[in-house]
């Protein structure tokens, strides 16, 4: 064998141990597979078919970039192929966090050779970019509907040859909510025009009802839309022969005797073949809303997701089904977490918790390590929650561990660095200089969001600032609120690790699951800061 051959088969056995090592597999590589299909928080999902490809995209709040896309060719397997907003918009609005704030419950579809997104920000308005090819380039941001407290848009383009747009109402800014509006839009989808009609009201038992997708199939007009709120809630399903209505209702999804609770907001998708399947989130408390795929069967006009097993006529979600057939077997695809670092870009899965500036962080120019800059801390700092610079991705299992190498180069007192655990909760093992030393901390801080301050957990003097550093999290059964535990430990070599710290309950943040990640901050302002170099997160 060849020295090039050789680290030729060298490369493909570590991206097969890559693969392998990753946390959450849902194919079960039998003609199956198991729910959650992505163990990992891609809130308020939504799917479209364009021939044989798959592409979804979901919530991504206030952080960027937003907006991600994720193909798949069997539906089952994923892969996250990039984001249509490399800024929120507006752009100076967002450059501070906006916890909550920014992209809620997107559609995408696909119309006349290119592909639309359609979100509602609830403070500005409904939102649309497109784009011929689904890694890019996405247009600019179009204002289509402007307006306070617009919510969950969703276009559609009818055989009458017009477009028309669902959407609801946000009560945290409207004041009114629970029902589900319609209105047309010109042609290209650009701007909403006329007036706005109620298409349904869910006042009679169906409160919060949002998230509408707009669909036709057959002879009816199709709107599918939860009811009951994120974590207890179902799925409505609603039709009519025309589509300003009336339109007539059932519920087709909801928790029944499984342990699936919530089970809505989501997306229906037919297949060439004509099966027809469900998307839907289960909110997870710390790990976020992660995604389930129901099979789905038309009974009497109405789609039932999941197995109607009690008789009831409203389907319950599934734990492992016979995978959508496709034409040909796809090989198992996991979503990627771990990132060496080692070339110019860093991976997808990485987003900042607002607009970043390019000082927050970069690769290195001769390819090995990530730098992030000890960037000066607010005047008026409380907590971590307050800044743009958190460099996080999700947490992609029940069980996992994330390490990770670095080097930590302080200058100014206050510099500290680390691997965070990120929520209305935190925290994180790192180094920080104190006095002129460096020393290994844990601080944990708990109800970020509404003021709490950071606490120290435990602290040590270290004369090494090349460190690994870990977190374990598993998950805790049966627990109503706080179903994670993290454990942090650290390494002088890489080999042996030591727990340091207490364990930490990971709780979610404003609207999206916990986040785990790197930071580098100060307290000092100077005009050459410290900073830390990241050789390697690694996730298994």
């Amino acid at each position: 064998m060849t020295a090039k051959s050789f680290f030729t088969f060298l490369s493909v056995l570590l991206v097969a141990a890559t693969v392998q090592a990753q946390p959450w597999n849902a194919d079960l590589g039998n003609g199956k597979y198991k729910n959650p299909i992505l163990f990992a928080d891609y809130s308020d999902p939504d799917v479209c078919r364009v021939g044989d490809d798959f592409y979804m995209t979901a919530s991504s709040f206030n952080c960027a970039p937003g907006l991600p896309i994720l193909h798949s060719k069997d539906m089952v397997n994923w892969e996250l192929i990039g984001y249509a907003l490399e800024q929120q918009y507006p752009i100076d609005h967002f450059k501070t966090p906006q916890h909550g704030n920014g992209v809620w419950a997107p559609s995408i579809r696909y119309h006349e050779g290119e592909l639309y997104i359609y979100w509602g920000d609830p403070d500005f308005g409904i939102y649309m970019v497109k784009a011929k090819d689904p890694k890019g380039p996405w247009s600019e941001p179009v204002m289509v509907k402007e307006g306070k407290g617009l919510i969950d848009a969703c276009p559609i383009w009818a055989e009458d040859g017009k477009a028309y747009m669902a959407y609801a109402f946000a009560g945290s800014r409207a004041g009114v909510k629970t029902v589900i509006m319609m209105t047309e839009l010109t042609a290209d989808g650009t701007q909403a025009i006329g007036n706005s009609v109620m298409v349904f009201d869910g006042h009679d038992g169906h409160t919060t009802c949002e998230g509408a997708k707009f669909y036709q199939h057959g002879d009816y007009y199709y709107i599918m839309a939860p009811a009951g709120g994120v974590k207890p809630g179902w799925q409505l399903a609603m039709r009519s022969k025309n589509i300003w209505g009336p339109y007539e209702m059932k519920v087709v999804l909801h928790q029944g005797d499984t342990n699936i609770n919530g089970p809505h907001q989501g997306a229906l998708v037919v297949q060439e073949n004509g099966d027809s399947w469900f998307y839907h989130f289960q909110d997870r408390w710390a790990y976020g809303r992660i995604i389930h795929l129901q099979p789905v069967t038309w009974v009497d006009g109405w789609p039932i997701p999941g197995v109607d097993s009690n008789k009831d006529g409203i389907g319950e979600p599934v734990a492992e089904w016979t995978k959508p057939n496709v034409g040909k077997t796809y090989p198992a695809t996991p979503l990627v977490t771990s990132d060496e670092f080692n070339t110019h870009e860093w991976g997808l899965q990485w987003q900042w918790h607002a607009n970043p500036e390019v000082y927050f962080g970069y690769m290195s120019a001769n390819l090995g390590y990530l730098r992030l800059n000890c960037i000066q801390q607010p005047e008026d700092y409380v907590s971590l929650w307050q800044l743009p610079n958190l460099f996080l991705q999700k947490f992609p299992a029940p069980d996992f561990t994330a390490t990770t190498k670095l080097n930590f180069f302080n200058h100014e007192e206050g510099d500290r660095t680390g691997l965070l655990i990120m929520g209305e909760d935190y925290s994180y093992i790192g180094l920080k200089q104190v006095d002129g030393a460096v020393k290994l901390v844990q601080n944990t801080c708990i109800k970020a969001r509404t003021g709490g301050t950071e606490e120290e957990q435990a602290s040590i003097d270290i004369d090494q600032k090349e460190i690994y550093l870990r977190v374990t999290v598993k998950h805790v059964p049966n627990s109503p609120t706080h179903d994670a535990v993290a454990t942090f430990s650290y390494s002088l070599n890489g080999k042996r690790f030591k727990d340091f710290g207490t364990d930490f309950q990971p709780a979610a943040g404003r609207w999206i699951g916990a986040k785990m990640g790197l930071f580098a901050t100060s307290s000092t302002l100077t005009n050459d800061c410290g900073y830390v170099d990241v050789d390697w997160f690694r996730v298994e």
